[in-house]
């Protein structure tokens, strides 16, 4: 069951910035046209990955399976329970704009998934990852406790982080 609900650690951060350009474009279309039917895929999308990392995600295949093998650079790896609480930040954005356009607040809706686009932007464009800051942040307040990662407190196994081109 570990194994069908994992999530890869670590996570190749190529992958990582590919999945949120996909969020950035799927976004921007719905804060433009307003078609709730765009929030089924993204919203799918972010629970998928959250459950089982990419193995679900249509997106997330195609980024780790297919543009990212094909894209020659060095990769960088970074650990993986940041990224999947990131993905989880943007479930529960995606979940609360679904709940919001079925209950008539359109503009709300909106509001909501532009904040996700704004995040997932910084992540695709400068590798910054929000998402990823707040789980440092509630690490270090003790909220979520330092097994949860390990690598996250030790900066010296960041090392790892630059090694071959996988997806």
């Amino acid at each position: 069951m570990a194994s069908f609900f994992g999530f890869p650690n670590p996570v190749n951060e190529t992958s990582a910035r590919i999945v949120a350009a996909g969020a950035v474009v799927m976004g921007a279309l719905f804060v433009a046209t307003g078609n709730g039917w765009i929030l089924v895929p993204l919203t799918y999308g972010f629970i998928a990955r959250v459950l089982s990392g990419p193995k679900f995600s249509p997106l997330g295949r195609i980024a780790t399976q297919v543009i990212t093998p094909r894209i020659k650079v060095q990769h960088r790896f970074v650990a993986g329970p940041p990224k999947r609480f990131a993905q989880g930040v943007g479930a529960t954005f995606t979940i609360v704009a679904s709940v919001l356009m079925l209950s008539g607040a359109d503009t709300a809706a909106r509001v909501v998934i532009a904040g996700l686009v704004g995040a997932a932007f910084l992540e695709s464009a400068f590798a910054v990852c929000l998402g990823c800051i707040m789980f440092g942040w509630l690490m270090r307040a003790g909220v979520i406790p330092e097994d949860v990662c390990e690598e996250c407190n030790n900066f010296s196994a960041r090392s790892l982080a630059t090694t071959s081109n996988q997806g």
